[in-house]
């Protein structure tokens, strides 16, 4: 009797309401996929419903195994996205309890890209501002173009980056550089941007999509499993705790691994390896 073949999950798919877009095709190579923030006519200012249209999809990503890097970008090439949808804030934000809900949404969205076992790069045309660069810097490299602009000035309308966003803002830029920018509340250009490690790499503007899909596909082209090691085992050494035993160990796993043989006897035979992510 034949063994019963597990069931895969479904594969992520663009939102129904066309918030969020998932293409398998744009970069040219079928193992990276783009998501995009779908809300061209707003400069892809982000809603409630946007928030938590994002964090399903990457969150059905992280459950599939065929994915080598996810390409993260706002539609169009004005901008990645200006933050949050102001205007909604009136029936979403408008006391404690409502922003409590609302932020709930927002931080589980910003977690599953942050914790995504896939890589992720955010290709990052024109204005990133507020939560929109608050998404973008979850991502694990951020690749703009020169005339691209960051910032988050918040205090301007009164609105406060809570605990868990701010530790990952710290986290990026350090304790003095995150509150030089939520203090000042300046846009600042893609060189300074890039000075405060708030982004990767800064290309022409002409030059933003084809960057971020080369890196992509180089991402895509290393072992998944390794990639995905090292995005674990990145993450682990954020927290002070001593390694386990067990987790030391897990440090030397791959050597189980059938992509590991697979490299570095493709290696040694000089031809390219054909990693299964295994």
């Amino acid at each position: 009797m034949a063994a019963k073949r597990k069931k895969l999950p479904p594969r992520a798919a663009s939102s129904p309401d066309g918030l969020v877009l998932v293409d398998r095709e744009a970069a040219g190579d079928p193992r990276v996929v783009t998501v995009t923030i779908n809300r061209p006519d707003k400069l892809n200012a982000i809603t409630k419903a946007l928030w938590a249209r994002l964090g399903e999809t990457m969150r059905a990503l992280h459950r599939e195994n065929d994915v080598g890097c996810i390409v993260l970008r706002g539609a169009g090439e004005k901008a990645f996205g200006p933050g949050a949808d102001i205007s909604e804030f009136e029936s979403t934000r408008a006391t404690t309890k409502l922003a409590i809900a609302y932020g709930k949404t927002m931080h589980g969205t910003l977690a599953a890209i942050r914790d995504c076992r896939h890589p992720t790069v955010a290709m990052i045309h024109g204005l990133c501002v507020g939560g929109s660069l608050e998404i973008a810097s979850m991502c694990d490299l951020r690749i703009c173009g020169e005339s691209a602009r960051f910032g988050v000035p918040i205090n301007r309308i009164g609105v406060i980056m809570a605990y868990p966003e701010l530790s990952a803002l710290i986290d990026l830029v350090g304790r003095a550089t995150a509150l030089e920018i939520l203090l000042e509340a300046r846009v600042f250009g893609a060189a300074e941007a890039k000075d405060k490690r708030l982004v990767t790499r800064v290309v022409p503007d002409a030059r933003v999509t084809e960057e971020a899909y080369v890196a992509a596909a180089r991402i895509a082209g290393g072992a998944p499993l390794s990639n995905r090691w090292h995005k674990k085992f990145a993450r682990r050494l954020t927290d002070p705790k001593k390694l386990t035993a067990r987790e030391y160990r897990e440090g030397f796993a791959n050597c189980d691994t059938r992509d590991y043989l697979e490299g570095y006897r493709a290696f040694l035979e000089k031809r390219r390896p054909k990693f299964e992510g295994r």
